[in-house]
């Protein structure tokens, strides 16, 4: 899976993607993170990529004409056409359900907002979704745009090094994650689950399923609207909310 990241600061990326699992997986050729400069893709000598806005106002617009050229450079570069992404806080609320459609694209472009934004033109012609990470707002597109990278690369076929690890993830079937416990057994008296120590896989299963359930009620009860069940769930979640 590709990524193409179209920034006015490059150097952003260079560590976040230089460490733990992106590392190994763009090691392994499993993912792979471009970045381009804007500024690359600007005509004229100070390589201005931002204007004053059209009727005044505080701020300035990043222009439109650098980041056609820089997407039109990126969609000749591959044998497929990427999905371009807007980082924008006027977009859809990105979630796990939308990383895991983007996991699906072989390639991705992602654009990072800065200053006041960007000219409208560009999300009205040339791109095909705008996200959010959440209702705040942040000096620029780059971080968002990395905290998407990481959640849809480590959805990519082998990025995790083993398949049941995402899948376990919390909010990756709709509910939150259940506890985890290592050793040792009995910390100060703070003592492991019994039934994690009992070697009884379908117990742990159950048990693990009940907690996700109980976690997900006591913190994030919205989530359970969307989750699906099973009647063996349901009974469960009975139990837990009565």
């Amino acid at each position: 899976m590709e990524f193409n990241v179209l920034t006015l600061f490059p150097g952003m990326f260079s560590s976040p993607f230089n460490y733990s699992i992106l590392k190994k997986a763009q090691d392994k050729g499993i993912i792979r993170i471009i970045v381009y400069n804007i500024r690359d893709f600007t005509q004229d000598k100070h390589r201005i990529a931002d204007d004053y806005p059209y009727g005044g106002g505080g701020g300035m617009v990043l222009k439109i004409e650098p980041i056609v050229k820089a997407i039109e450079f990126v969609q000749t570069r591959g044998p497929t056409e990427a999905r371009v992404i807007l980082m924008s806080p006027q977009g859809k609320l990105f979630c796990q359900k939308k990383a895991k459609e983007l996991a699906k694209e072989s390639r991705l472009i992602i654009i990072c907002g800065h200053y006041e934004g960007i000219d409208e033109r560009l999300s009205h012609y040339y791109v095909d979704e705008e996200i959010s990470i959440g209702d705040y707002v942040l000096t620029g597109g780059e971080l968002p745009a990395m905290v998407l990278i990481d959640t849809v690369a480590r959805l990519a076929p082998q990025a995790l090094g083993n398949e049941v690890s995402s899948s376990r993830d919390s909010f990756y079937h709709g509910l939150l994650d259940y506890p985890h416990y290592t050793r040792p057994a009995d910390f100060c008296g703070r003592k492991v689950p019994e039934v994690l120590l009992s070697g009884n896989h379908q117990a742990i299963e159950k048990w693990r399923r009940a907690e996700a359930l109980r976690r997900t009620w006591e913190r994030r009860p919205e989530l359970l609207k969307e989750a699906p069940f099973s009647m063996e769930d349901l009974e469960l979640l009975s139990k837990i909310s009565s």
